[in-house]
């Protein structure tokens, strides 16, 4: 069954380079992003992980956990870290899941329930392990967003993706494209014009239920 957007993510105990976790006990009461990888050793995601190695500052003032998952073991994943910090210039202080058994892939459905990896596998048997899951605090899926293995995701925009989801979370609003940390958000429609002045102070209404107003305090 497909995980879906407020499904409660799968639990699951599994082996990462900086020791074994119980996923749901590891989240705590942080928001977390899960972010997965077909092979270690590989070009494309080297540089992702660098990526979010560099952005670590950034999780943690918003109360982020991180952790990566790749279908290698945990001596790969050590190993791959060197590389990591040398191609992307910071630590990757983060722990990477050693999913050689392909439970969690399995789990999360980014791979066949029956599917298993050949002797020698590329990263062409597992290619479909490239999502990026984002789960609140209550272990529910906000977001997920999976790319082909020719195209880096875009950190920015996971990191702007997170920003807005606990925005709307904290503040009952909604976001528009492209919205960033500042800027006007979109009122809910489950609240009336008299409802929203209230709430909100004056707000712009470019249609009947299309209202923007400043992020309320």
């Amino acid at each position: 069954m497909s995980l879906r957007i407020n499904d409660t993510v799968p639990n699951f105990t599994a082996q990462t380079d900086q020791g074994v976790i119980d996923f749901h006990d590891w989240i705590g009461d942080s928001w977390a992003i899960l972010f997965s990888h077909p092979k270690d050793f590989t070009p494309v995601c080297t540089t992702e992980f660098g990526a979010v190695a560099r952005l670590a500052e950034e999780f943690r003032k918003r109360g982020t956990k991180v952790i990566g998952i790749s279908v290698d073991g945990v001596e790969d994943h050590k190993k791959w870290k060197q590389d990591i910090e040398t191609a992307g210039g910071a630590t990757a202080g983060f722990p990477i899941i050693a999913d050689d058994g392909l439970h969690v892939s399995k789990a999360f459905d980014m791979l066949p329930h029956e599917y298993y990896l050949p002797e020698h596998p590329t990263p062409a048997d597992s290619q479909t392990v490239r999502s990026v899951y984002i789960i609140g605090p209550d272990k529910k899926l906000k977001l997920s967003m999976t790319y082909p293995m020719n195209v880096g995701r875009n950190f920015a925009e996971v990191l702007r993706a997170l920003d807005a989801l606990q925005t709307a979370e904290k503040k009952g609003v909604a976001t528009p494209a492209d919205w960033t940390v500042g800027q006007d958000v979109i009122i809910p429609l489950a609240l009336d014009d008299e409802a929203a002045k209230k709430k909100f102070g004056e707000f712009n209404a470019v249609l009947p239920y299309l209202r923007y107003a400043k992020v309320p305090k």
